[in-house]
């Protein structure tokens, strides 16, 4: 099994959930899911950085290398490759020792020139050709260009340039799922999309689904509602107790310092 016959096994699409640490990338290995992605906009956000604006550039590779070390697949979120020049990009990507990378056509918040975005296509999978390149196209998620044909006709240009995967976050009416995924010719990846389960999207023709940034969100989201509801007279709630997630970071360095080792 690889991360690329994930996106083509059984009848539900991978289900990739992003960690924005190494201990939410733990909790999620140890709840059986076999990939792990990261999550742009958590790690700026854990940093306190906003998304965007190539920011996360070190603080991504850092956690792409730790998280390299856990036994499940890692797919890191490089956003635009934080750089313009294609050959900048491919050793970025390479040097992350992941299995997949997810590439996106936008750059300060506007898409950019398809061909561009080919060309970074390309040279990753010319510098590493094993790597999962997930290419994404902005159009929905911007709102610019939204349309089938204008999406199809950047993805298609990615493929063509090497891309094994196409990432149209923001797509969520039916009819544009099944355009989408009928006419593109490798596994197409979504976001979760409210009140569609996986079996749905499976329906539409979707292979992958990212959980993107919600998991950091809503984890912020629990912990205030840990100390507002003690403070407003509740109780404290279940969680998993400190001794476990303290074997699990154990376990990890103890891995860690075996391969470092080896």
């Amino acid at each position: 099994m690889t991360f690329r016959d994930l996106h083509h096994e059984g009848d539900l699409p991978l289900l990739l959930p992003n960690a924005w640490d190494v201990a939410s990338a733990l909790a999620f290995a140890d709840a059986g899911f076999p990939a792990v992605g990261t999550t742009s906009f958590g790690i700026a956000a854990a940093a306190g950085e906003p998304d965007g604006g190539r920011a996360g550039k070190d603080g991504t590779r850092t956690l792409a290398r730790r998280l390299s070390r856990l036994p499940v697949y890692i797919s890191a979120d490089i956003e635009d490759g934080y750089a313009e020049d294609p050959e900048q990009v491919a050793e970025y990507a390479a040097g992350l020792g992941v299995d997949g990378v997810n590439l996106e056509d936008s750059s300060a918040g506007r898409l950019v020139d398809p061909a561009l975005h080919a060309a970074k296509v390309a040279a990753v999978k010319r510098r590493a050709p094993g790597l999962f390149v997930n290419a994404r196209v902005d159009t929905y998620w911007l709102g610019q260009d939204a349309g089938v044909d204008a999406s199809l006709a950047r993805a298609l240009a990615y493929v063509e340039a090497g891309a094994d995967g196409i990432f149209f976050p923001g797509a969520t009416a039916p009819d544009d799922l099944r355009a989408l995924t009928a006419r593109t010719p490798v596994p197409v990846n979504v976001l979760l999309v409210p009140g569609r389960t996986l079996a749905e999207l499976a329906e539409l023709g979707v292979r992958r689904v990212s959980t993107g940034s919600l998991p950091y969100r809503a984890a912020v989201d629990a912990a205030v509602a840990v100390a507002a509801g003690f403070r407003d007279g509740g109780t404290p709630p279940r969680a998993t107790p400190y001794a476990t997630m303290q074997r699990r970071l154990a376990r990890h360095q103890d891995a860690s310092a075996a391969r470092e080792g080896a």
